[in-house]
Parts: structure tokens; sequence; C-alpha cells
């Protein structure tokens, strides 16, 4: 059957503040990037130990994110979001006074538990938005987060170079306090769905699994991917993880419903996921530093992080506008078709960047062309997710495939930083990404992104919005062959 939505503001008014939710959230993740190079100084550390400032708020989301999504099922999602907005608040307080690393990483960590507003946002759409208009308002808000950060880059450096950096955390913290009056006002309160309480053993069994697996991943290029340290986490994360699988099958009361994740369709978009969450972030890395580097290589392209900002920011537009194309599309063909599309407008961006990336515009309209198909792709991930999920488990679900997404990207800087550090020049005594470097990175991008699209084929054919009303708004609709 199909639900009818609550009321408590206009649809177009609930759609709104998620999405601006989810806009701030990924805000918040990327307002240190133009602090990079400058942490060490600002902390009185050294440049491993600020490392940590980015590591932190990825370990927390990480292990955030299925728990909110848990909860979230349980209590209600927009009562969770209103939660997830405290630590962000707060965690960008305790940033802009930070005077030294603990009390930065004590922030950032507090804001990674703020990561989980994203997934459930997307799940309370389910709950609260007219039929008609969920499939737009899904892509949206899954597109959040990259249209956060690729707009909050320019936005951040801007304020980094013409003000105090602190402005940064202030701006987050005033945003994220009115995003949350926003939802208190705006979005309705939908009780929880489903029954039982938190699997707390599952909970910090998945915890340590993923603490181990994304410190080994982030931090193996600095410890040495040889080292008793690196292949001692990974092995501890892959024995933890198979004790935890075992945990959740006999659990009563799962944190993570694995019978349902082995479904075709949830597994293989959760797969999919992965690979595009790699072709997304590698494409980033690749094109900031190509336009940063001094013209004297002969391929980089001498632009300040201002200017770099600037040229990648209509790249987030492009992501916001393709959002409801991409919902037209998997209203018609079904979501499977749309994340197949996605994933080769992807690994065409790749290809045009071979061509183009001699020029400041052709790195511009390469990206733009590359964050078009991850709208798609991220903007059909939830709709596949939600119609094979009873309504009961859509949070968790949505949770357990944006985590599927961070251990992409973290994959993706690990890979690339490893080609671009191996792959290098000196010039004037410093040692820089070749041109060869870049190449090879593209190609693993781009190929990444075909991988994602082959996956994305093999899903079973799922009916269409307009074939069975039911499949996102109510009742599981059964996969078909």
């Amino acid at each position: 059957m199909v639900h009818a939505a609550p009321r408590s503001g206009s649809t177009g008014g609930i759609i709104g503040v998620l999405a601006v939710a989810g806009i701030v959230a990924a805000l918040s993740q990327t307002l240190v990037t133009p602090l990079i190079s400058t942490l060490p100084q600002i902390l009185h550390t050294n440049a491993a130990d600020a490392s940590w400032v980015i590591t932190i708020t990825l370990l927390v989301g990480a292990i955030a994110t299925p728990v909110n999504g848990k909860l979230g099922d349980l209590y209600g999602k927009r009562r969770m979001m209103l939660i997830s907005t405290i630590p962000l608040v707060a965690g960008s307080i305790i940033c802009a006074m930070a005077t030294t690393l603990t009390p930065m990483i004590i922030g950032r960590g507090l804001q990674g538990l703020g990561m989980g507003v994203v997934p459930l946002g997307i799940s309370a759409m389910r709950d609260v938005v007219p039929p008609q208009r969920l499939g737009a308002a899904i892509a949206l808000m899954s597109s959040s987060l990259g249209i956060g950060g690729a707009l909050g880059l320019p936005i951040a450096s801007a304020v980094a170079q013409y003000a105090s950096w602190r402005v940064l955390f202030w701006v987050v913290a005033a945003l994220t306090a009115a995003v949350a009056a926003l939802i208190w006002l705006v979005v309705p309160a939908v009780p929880g769905r489903a029954h039982g309480r938190l699997d707390l053993p599952g909970t910090i069994g998945l915890a340590v699994a993923l603490v181990c697996l994304l410190l080994g991943i982030s931090k193996g290029a600095d410890w040495g991917w040889g080292s008793a340290t690196t292949l001692g986490l990974l092995g501890a994360s892959a024995v933890i993880l198979l004790v935890w699988g075992w945990w959740e099958l006999r659990a009563a009361d799962p944190l993570v419903d694995l019978r349902t994740t082995a479904r075709r369709q949830v597994l293989l978009t959760n797969v999919s996921s992965i690979f595009v969450g790699v072709a997304m972030y590698a494409q980033t890395l690749v094109f900031m530093q190509i336009l940063q580097l001094p013209e004297a290589t002969g391929y980089g392209l001498g632009q300040t992080m201002l200017a770099a900002g600037l040229w990648l920011a209509p790249s987030g537009l492009m992501m916001m506008a393709v959002s409801p194309l991409g919902a037209k599309l998997s209203d018609r063909r079904g979501p499977k078709t749309t994340l197949a599309a996605g994933s080769l407008v992807l690994a065409l961006g790749y290809g045009t960047a071979f061509l183009l990336m001699d020029h400041a515009w052709g790195v511009m309209i390469a990206a733009c062309v590359g964050t078009i198909g991850v709208g798609l792709a991220y903007g059909a991930m939830p709709a596949l997710i939600m119609g094979a999920v009873p309504l009961s488990e859509t949070a968790s679900a949505n949770g357990f495939n944006t985590l599927m997404r961070s251990i992409g990207t973290t994959t993706s800087a690990a890979v690339i930083g490893v080609v671009l550090s191996h792959l290098t020049i000196d010039l004037g005594g410093h040692t820089l990404p070749s041109e060869s470097g870049f190449q090879v990175s593209l190609m693993i991008g781009g190929g990444v992104a075909l991988v994602a699209a082959m996956i994305a084929i093999a899903l079973p054919r799922a009916r269409t919005r307009r074939e069975a009303p039911a499949l996102l708004a109510g009742d599981l609709v059964p996969e078909t062959a």
C-alpha cells in the first residue's frame, strides 16, 4: 500500500531543509581541506599528528552512520537527526576555540558523529514526502554530500585566505544550529517502525572492525603497507568482521540485517557504491593537485587554492542540477539504469580529463562531467536500497550504504596516494607527483567507474515507480530477474 505523508510543513520546505542539512554536514567534512598544509603550525605539532584532524572524523563518522541509522529505525529519524546536530555544533565550537592538537581532534571527532544526517534524511523522506515527489527528493538529498563538498571548498578557501580559520568552524556551528531549528519546525515526526533494541555487542564489534580497517587503509602509506602495524590492523579487521557477521546472523535484534543485505539488489548496490566512491574521490584528488602544481612542471596549471576551488565549484552546481533529471530517468527506466548511466558518465569524465587537462577550463569541464555521473549514481543508490528493504529497515540500510561509500573514498585516498607518491619528479629540490602519476590515477578512476557500471548492469530489474508505486513509498516490492 502507499502511505500518506504526514504534514508539518510544505513538501518543498521539508525537502529543502533536509537537503540543506546534508550540505551542512558535508561542509563540516571539507572545511579543513584548505588548512591541511598549515595545520602543523596552527596546532604546534608535526604533519603526521596533524593528519589525525582528518582521520578522526572519517573513523567516527564511519562508526556512527550505521548506528544512527538503526536508532532512527527504532526511535524515529527526525529525533535522531536532531540528536546528531548536537555533537556537530559542540564539535565545531571546540574546534573554533582549539589552540592545540588534542581539543581539535576531540572537536573533529564530535563532528564525525553528525555524519549520519544524510542517510537519516534520505530515510525520513520515505516517511514524509508524497510518492510523486519522492524520487527527486531522494536524489537531491543523496547528492548533498557531493554538493556540499564541491561548494564548500572554494568558500572555505576564501574564508581561510581572507579571514581567521576559526571563522570556518563558527560558521558551521551557526549553520548547524539553524538547520536543527528548521528540522524541529518543518520536518514532521514519524514514530520508529522497527521493534527491539540496539545491538550493543554488534555495535562494538562493527566499530572495532571499522577502526582497524579504515585506520589500516588511511595510514598504511605513512606506516608502510608491509609494516606489522598495517598488516595487523587489516588482518584483525577481517577476523573481527567474520565474528561480527556470525553474531549478527544469530542476534535477535541485529544492528545490520545481513540476510536483507545479502539480497542481490542490496548487495550489488552496496558493492557498486564502493567503486563509485573510489572513482569520485580519485577525481577530486587528481584535479585539485593538477590545478595547483606550478606551471614549471609542464603539466601543472599554477592556480592558487582559492582559484582551484572556484574552477571546481561549478561541478557541485552540476550535481545539484542533475538530481531531478536522474529521478525522472529512474521513474521511466528504473534506478538500475540510472546507476549504470551515472557510472558510465563518471568514466567519461575521466576520458575528458585525458584530453583537456592542459587547461584549467578543461579540468573544470572534466570535473563537471564526472560529477554529473556521481549525481546520477548517488541519486539512484537509495532508491535501489529502499526498493529492496522493508520500511522498518530504511534508515539502517541507507546508513550501511553510506558506510560503503566512505570505505570507497578512504580506499581511493590510499590507492591514489600510493600512485602519486611513487611516480614523482624533482623540481627545485621538491618531490612532486609526475604527469605519468596523474595519468595512471585517471586510468584507475575511469576503470573503477566502468566496473561500477558493469555491477549496476548485473542488478536485477526492479520495477519503476510508475509500474509499482509501492516501490519507494510503501511495501517492499520483490526483485525480478
